[in-house]
């Protein structure tokens, strides 16, 4: 059986391989804080109102960036060079040719893997529907990745 995931560049997949790249750990829709001298960024245990946390997907994928206006597309264009996208990013392991974690889907087989390794959001997030902006800097968290 290929995998093709691990074989193709980021540039070389159609958009269902590209859409199917995602591991589904939901961190890309946490809000993050970046220090404006350093540059780093802070990621907060503070989802966005629309990513379901139990499944950790949006509860509407394709009107994402009409719900929310500075949501993130993640592009093959672009993914290389997005920094804070975390370690275990399939899209960020790929734009660095490295292979997809044991737990990823495409390669254990079932998506729930990625929950049961911890790798996930699930069970660790607040939605921002209930913390004012100005308190994010309260809920920084650090991944053990």
């Amino acid at each position: 059986m290929s995998e093709w995931w691990n074989e193709l560049s980021l540039a070389q997949l159609d958009n269902e391989q590209w859409e199917a790249l995602c591991d589904g750990c939901a961190k890309c829709c946490l809000h993050k804080l970046e220090d404006e001298d350093s540059g780093e960024v802070f990621y907060t245990r503070v989802r966005c109102q629309y990513l379901l946390e139990d499944t950790c997907r949006c509860s509407d994928y394709p009107q994402r960036s009409v719900m929310v206006p500075n949501c993130i597309r993640l592009e093959k264009e672009s993914v290389a060079s997005l920094d804070w996208l975390p370690a275990t990013c399939a899209y960020r392991l790929r734009s660095h040719g490295q292979p997809l974690p044991v737990w990823h889907y495409l390669v254990s087989g079932s998506p729930d893997t990625v929950h049961q390794e911890g790798v996930s959001i699930r069970g660790k997030a607040l939605s921002d529907e209930y913390v004012h902006p100005d308190g994010y800097d309260e809920h920084i968290i650090t991944w053990t990745e």
